[in-house]
């Protein structure tokens, strides 16, 4: 916890990796590990797939591990008692893997989210390759409670929504969103803080994005790795190139900005399921 007891130091590492070279980009993992905990980070978060590269294809096997391997236990050693959240490729059954998030801390990993909504549009093949998570994930550093969503989980509102009601303290994002891979004249960059900052404000919920800066072939990953304070705007962001970014988070001022909003409580769910359930009824009738 940072220096005063009543806030929470979250960060984001902007790096980039080695498709494919797991030794090497293990190594970057454990330089900006031992970096965040010298600064006092709580809660540190790694791009997608930041284990293995994004364009795997064909090398998905090859990278893929099971949520016990010991160089991910390893990690969680060096960890200490900060939470660090790291993207691999899951082994979860013969043949299928998932696109994953794995939450370390003190020697454990104590969760792991599988992305929910898959790329699989212009640049994007994750369906090809991965199989979809079906659950929301929590995890808490001490008293703060933690989401995560990978990447285009965000842009399913739906999905979203959810996990806002699970009621996060802050939620955890990290991305990949090389520059072109969706078609037309998608902004990804100017799009995401949009994204973001959206989401902030309306479930008065902080946001760290964590996202890639370099190439890995012909893809161009741009950084912009931010931290999105509980009224929209961005309280960090990293400049070009690899680094780390880092904020304090209040949760006095969480709480006072959810009373002044009240989303979470005024969200009306059993409304909002009944509306679902119809329309999944009008679809079942054609």
């Amino acid at each position: 916890m940072s220096a005063s007891t009543s806030l929470y130091r979250v960060g984001a590492a902007q790096i980039n990796c080695v498709l494919g070279d797991l030794t090497q980009n293990f190594d970057t993992h454990r330089h900006w590990i031992a970096k965040a905990r010298e600064t006092g980070i709580d809660v540190l978060v790694f791009p997608e797939l930041s284990l293995t590269g994004y364009s795997l294809m064909a090398q998905t096997p090859h990278v893929a591990m099971a949520r016990d391997d010991p160089r991910l236990l390893e990690l969680a050693r060096a960890s200490g008692e900060m939470l660090t959240v790291v993207g691999f490729v899951e082994t979860i059954a013969r043949g299928e893997y998932a696109n994953a998030a794995a939450l370390l801390k003190g020697g454990e990993v104590i969760a792991v989210h599988r992305k929910l909504n898959l790329c699989t549009y212009g640049g994007h093949e994750e369906g090809k390759h991965f199989t979809p998570g079906k659950r929301l994930t929590l995890a808490s550093q001490r008293s703060l409670s933690c989401g995560v969503m990978i990447c285009a989980d965000l842009w399913n509102p739906g999905l979203a929504h959810a996990a806002m009601l699970e009621r996060p303290d802050v939620l955890l994002a990290p991305i990949n969103a090389a520059a072109g891979l969706v078609d037309g004249d998608f902004d990804d960059e100017g799009n995401w803080l949009t994204c973001l900052s959206f989401y902030a404000m309306m479930y008065a919920t902080p946001m760290v994005m964590a996202h890639r800066y370099g190439p890995e072939g012909d893809a161009w990953f741009w950084g912009g790795s931010c931290i999105v304070g509980v009224d929209g705007r961005v309280v960090a962001r990293a400049p070009d190139g690899e680094g780390l970014i880092s904020a304090d988070i209040d949760p006095e001022a969480i709480a006072a900005a959810r009373y002044a909003l009240p989303t979470h409580r005024d969200a009306d769910t059993p409304l909002v399921a009944s509306l679902l359930a119809r329309r999944l009824e009008h679809e079942r009738r054609g």
